[in-house]
């Protein structure tokens, strides 16, 4: 940032003085009136987006280039453009700061953020605690999901899921909401002109619009054009003469006429590069630490994994049954609730304990009666009668070793609220001083809580409302009590400390109970993928490329429930495990890819 103030500075506080004096010369009937008085001013000093407004309302300091990309977006791209900074840099900052200034400016009055369905609390969170947006509604709220379709209208500022706001139902509704700006993340999901969500965006009335992806092609030159076509429809003229006059005859992926394909992307295209940012952090390490369940738990854990799967299996049968011959003597388990079932096989990772609730409230379905709903109130039953806790009793020898170092803190991560609740006992029990920080608080606690973190607690407990957002590089180790289904959701916990502003190496160790879900998920993750060895925002490109469409935890719990044997487990884990690494193949070969076609043309200077 300058040092000296620039002339419109000057310009600007001779006349803020002048109007104070005219404040106190009653001139103005409040000071309210004086505040929007030297806003007016300002406004009329700095004509166009040669200087940003926003500036002196974050809560944070941008970095010179991501300020540089926002720039030109606004002034050059007229609000109308693409960030495509390679992975890691911060497309999500360069947005932001176009959201906050359009919104400081009073130049939008709707807002739709549309991203992957993991990322939409990250989203707020940013925006929240950075910009100081706190006023955009989530699709996943319960105000939002009450109003239905309705609710495109009656929310101002949305961050929606793309799943959410391609749906049929709510398609329509979208399309008749005039945005005034609307932001794509991951806008490679939209690189098909055929897809769902390539239509959906296409369809949205917006004055503006800006899209995030650090690979806007990975397969052929029409990925591209199709990006740009939501952008600036005819910038690169109809599809016919696009390939005809950029793309080379007989390999769809080579471009023709270079020069004047620069300057047509210049228009619209933004990509910083880490070589020229010169953006490093330090190392990562990651250990994961096996342990062995106790025999009551173990026995437990198998048990519940077998009413899972024979639950799964007589849904399966049922919906391959074209009739049924004769009634059975038992309600059909014709519609399981498979959320419900997938939850119980996540919460049991975690502990024996945490899964109580959720086999009584299963009990109590009606497609639960008889020898199934007997079975789950044995099941809850055993769960009170398990007094031992493996995973527990190795984070306390962990963080006794952790803690041994009078500067070190330490933030932990589980998934749920009733373990979070098991291990506070545990901690208190340890004489470790620590803070929990968990959705249900509210702002003032979170930040109350973040603030005792950093300035004298040891340790964070945490659920996955601190992997959202915030920044706690002044920690560098983190425990992942348990491990979440979704690789991103992990890769977001670890962005919490592994960021711009941490100076010491990151340590990351994961509890992993031996034969579970998360002992298969996490060999491949690291076998597979080098997972902890990624730069953070490269997970959502290598899910990416997966063919099948489902959702990460049910590609997952489908293995899981399919499984009857270890044998078959290890098989089909890993054959997924081999399916993933050749996504990381076809991402890293997408990445070479763009690094060829656009090298540093689109820099932002």
């Amino acid at each position: 940032m300058p040092t000296t103030l620039p002339k419109r500075e000057i310009q600007l506080m001779n006349n803020g003085n002048a109007l104070l004096s005219s404040v106190l010369a009653k001139q103005f009937s409040h000071y309210g009136l004086y505040q929007l008085r030297v806003q007016a001013e300002r406004a009329l000093l700095i004509s166009g987006f040669d200087e940003l407004l926003c500036l002196n309302e974050l809560g944070f300091e941008p970095f010179e280039y991501q300020l540089r990309a926002a720039e030109m977006l606004l002034r050059r791209f007229r609000g109308r453009g693409m960030f495509c900074d390679e992975v890691g840099l911060g497309k999500t900052i360069e947005a932001g700061l176009v959201i906050k200034e359009y919104m400081v400016r009073k130049a939008v009055q709707r807002v739709l953020v549309l991203t992957p369905a993991p990322l939409v609390e990250q989203w707020r969170e940013e925006l929240a605690y950075k910009f100081g947006l706190p006023n955009f509604t989530s699709s996943a709220d319960a105000d939002f999901r009450y109003a239905g379709t309705t609710a495109w209208q009656k929310f101002p500022f949305v961050i929606a899921s793309l799943a959410t706001a391609r749906r049929a139902d709510h398609r329509p509704a979208l399309a008749e909401v005039p945005f005034d700006l609307i932001v794509v993340d991951e806008a490679h999901h939209l690189k098909n002109r055929n897809s769902a969500s390539w239509k959906l965006v296409n369809d949205l009335q917006r004055r503006y619009i800006v899209l995030l992806t650090a690979t806007p092609v990975e397969n052929n030159l029409d990925e591209l054009y199709n990006l740009i076509t939501l952008i600036k429809p005819g910038q690169l003229s109809t599809p016919k003469e696009f390939r005809k006059q950029f793309v080379l005859k007989g390999d769809p992926r080579l471009p023709n006429n270079r020069g004047q394909l620069r300057d047509l992307l210049g228009d619209v295209m933004v990509r910083n590069t880490r070589s020229r940012v010169n953006l490093k952090l330090p190392p990562r390490q990651a250990n994961t630490i096996k342990l062995a369940l106790s025999p009551a738990e173990r026995q437990f854990y198998d048990q519940v994994s077998a009413f899972v799967r024979d639950c799964m299996a007589e849904s399966l049968h049922l919906a391959n049954s074209e009739t049924a011959e004769s009634p059975s003597p038992e309600p059909a388990l014709r519609q399981v609730d498979r959320f419900a079932l997938l939850a119980l096989q996540r919460e049991i990772g975690s502990s024996a304990a945490t899964v109580e609730t959720t086999l009584i409230n299963l009990a109590d379905r009606p497609s639960m009666a008889g020898a199934r709903r007997r079975r789950l109130l044995q099941l809850a039953q055993q769960a009170l009668e398990i007094d031992e806790w493996a995973k527990a009793d190795a984070l306390e020898k962990l963080l006794v070793t952790l803690l041994r170092d009078p500067n070190e803190k330490v933030l932990i991560f589980t998934q749920f609220r009733r373990t979070l609740a098991r291990l506070t006992a545990r901690l208190q029990n340890l004489e470790i001083s620590f803070v929990t920080y968990h959705g249900e608080l509210d702002m003032p606690s979170k930040n109350q809580a973040i603030r005792q973190f950093e300035q004298h607690a040891r340790v964070l407990l945490s659920t996955e409302a601190a992997g959202e957002g915030r920044n706690l590089q002044f920690c560098r180790t983190m425990i992942n009590f348990d491990i979440p289904w979704n690789p991103m959701r992990i890769e977001q916990r670890v962005g919490r400390i592994h960021r711009v502003g941490q100076t010491r190496e990151v340590r990351i160790f994961n509890l992993s109970a031996e034969g579970t879900v998360e002992d298969y998920l996490l060999d491949i993750l690291d076998q597979k993928l080098n997972m902890f060895e990624l730069v953070i925002g490269e997970m959502d490109m290598i899910l990416g490329q997966l063919s099948d469409e489902r959702d990460f935890e049910d590609l997952l719990f489908d293995i899981w429930v399919k499984g009857n044997t270890n044998e078959n487990l290890q098989s089909e884990f890993l054959q997924f495990g081999e399916t993933l690494a050749q996504a990381r193949q076809q991402h890293q070969k997408a990445q070479a890819y763009d690094d060829a076609l656009f090298g540093e043309d689109f820099v932002a200077e």
